[in-house]
């Protein structure tokens, strides 16, 4: 009898001990690794270039990270500025007009806005070939009127350390850092070296969690979403117009 039970309790510790094995945690690790390596898509814009001493520098850097970025350019900086110009392109970033001469478009009438917008899609169109340069007013600022003028998407942004005021990198990585989340739009200024420098640590930072840099039009297209005429968004979350406040 005791014989039998000495073999019984073998038997039970013994289904006790397969048991425990097999009900480790292995999918649920295997789970998370792969949630942790699904990538996060953000659109790096930068406004009022370009700028020799800064705008290539920035496109080096973008190059050796194997980040994409939009930049929305001044018309009459890029005669100076061809070169960095058609290395945009060439690099895979997505160029936009940025107007003219920087004028508020609420701030001119009609013609004007339309002068402004046309003459810089021009240059770009002569530059770079054929092709639909979306524009980002300047100041972020249109009304309903101009946007009936406009015939490209525009482009507002959701993330904005105001990289053109405090001109501080530390500050402007941490802000970006704090607020920045999937198909956001960040808003940042090739002309400042400190913005630079706070774009290329930002590309860093954000690539070590996952994220994968690309153009706005290629963050919207993996969102399905197909942008319209006249139309200004914000981020490739919500397909919806917006108006925002004064800015750089």
């Amino acid at each position: 009898m005791k014989k039998a039970q000495r073999m019984a309790f073998l038997v039970l510790a013994a289904l006790a001990f397969l048991w425990s094995i097999g009900s480790q945690s292995v999918p649920a690790v295997a789970s998370a690794e792969i949630s942790g390596a699904e990538i996060k898509y953000v659109a790096l814009t930068f406004d009022d270039g370009p700028r020799a001493n800064t705008t290539g520098r920035l496109l080096d850097g973008l190059l050796k990270r194997n980040a994409k970025a939009t930049f929305f350019l001044i018309g009459r900086q890029i005669e100076t500025n061809r070169d960095l110009v058609l290395r945009m392109k060439a690099e895979g970033h997505q160029v936009g007009n940025h107007t003219y001469d920087h004028l508020e478009l609420e701030a001119i009438n009609p013609t004007v806005v339309a002068q402004q917008i046309g003459k810089t899609d021009a240059i770009l169109q002569n530059l770079l070939g054929e092709g639909t340069y979306w524009v980002r007013p300047p100041f972020g600022c249109v009304s309903a009127t101009e946007k009936k003028l406009i015939s490209q998407p525009m482009v507002s942004w959701s993330v904005d350390p105001e990289d053109w005021k405090v001109h501080n990198v530390n500050q402007v990585v941490t802000s970006v850092m704090k607020h920045v989340a999937p198909n956001d739009i960040i808003l940042l200024h090739d002309f400042y070296a400190t913005s630079v420098d706070a774009a290329l640590q930002i590309v860093d930072q954000l690539q070590a969690k996952g994220y994968e840099f690309v153009t706005v039009e290629e963050l919207f297209a993996l969102n399905g979403i197909a942008p319209q005429s006249g139309c200004l968004y914000r981020s490739a979350k919500l397909n919806k117009t917006v108006k925002t406040g004064p800015q750089q």
